[in-house]
């Protein structure tokens, strides 16, 4: 049973917490400007944390969602990722999220970014320019989130736990909930830790499908 919990701490408002992962849908609910899956962490966290920064998948490319398990598998050849059960879960992960994230968002493709971060890469607080994103942080500090109708930085934030993915509603949008909510990578230039990101866009343009970013 999809459990959506619509949440507004003394300190956050306008972020909802899903239990399953068809619960990120309610990113579509009035006033939800993102919406978290608070899952238990993958079996394969600790042997990804453990990997060489250099043997981490990296790819940008659109593609219909059924196709990311295999630009996954090309992107962790191509690392040299060590082949075996984590990989493969990581995989079969990556692709849950893909279908969950088309299948709420009704898109046909999807923008495909997985990014390793060593610097402080977005480290200020923002609304993306798109309609909506998903993203989870597989190794290292999750994504950061807060309220600023202003849009300066965020008197208090959240971090969402790794493995845990957010929804994330954008600039384009159709609707803005009035929570204002930004949300950032955390800095960690200096403090040697390497992080993994899935980020999913849909994409609705058929032309601009297949084309490497």
């Amino acid at each position: 049973m999809t459990q959506f919990l619509d949440v507004e701490t003394d300190a956050i408002v306008g972020v909802g917490f899903s239990d399953t992962a068809e619960g990120l849908s309610a990113i579509k609910d009035a006033g939800c400007a993102a919406v978290v899956w608070e899952r238990d962490a993958p079996d394969f966290t600790a042997w990804l944390a453990a990997l060489s920064p250099s043997q981490l998948p990296k790819t940008r490319v659109v593609v219909k969602p059924a196709q990311i398990a295999a630009e996954v598998e090309l992107a962790c050849q191509e690392a040299g990722t060590p082949d075996g059960g984590e990989r493969e879960a990581m995989i079969v992960d990556f692709a849950h999220l893909a279908e969950t994230f088309a299948a709420t968002t009704n898109a046909p493709y999807l923008r495909l970014r997985l990014d390793v971060v060593t610097t402080n890469a977005c480290r200020k607080f923002h609304i993306d320019a798109v309609m909506s994103r998903l993203v989870c942080t597989y190794r290292g500090t999750g994504t950061q989130y807060g309220n600023s109708p202003d849009r300066s930085d965020p008197a208090y934030f959240g971090t969402v736990q790794t493995g845990n993915p957010i929804v994330l509603r954008g600039t384009l949008w159709p609707e803005s909930p009035s929570a204002g909510l930004l949300h950032r990578s955390p800095p960690i230039e200096g403090t040697g830790e390497t992080r993994l990101l899935l980020v999913l866009d849909p994409i609705f343009d058929v032309e601009d499908a297949y084309q490497r970013i």
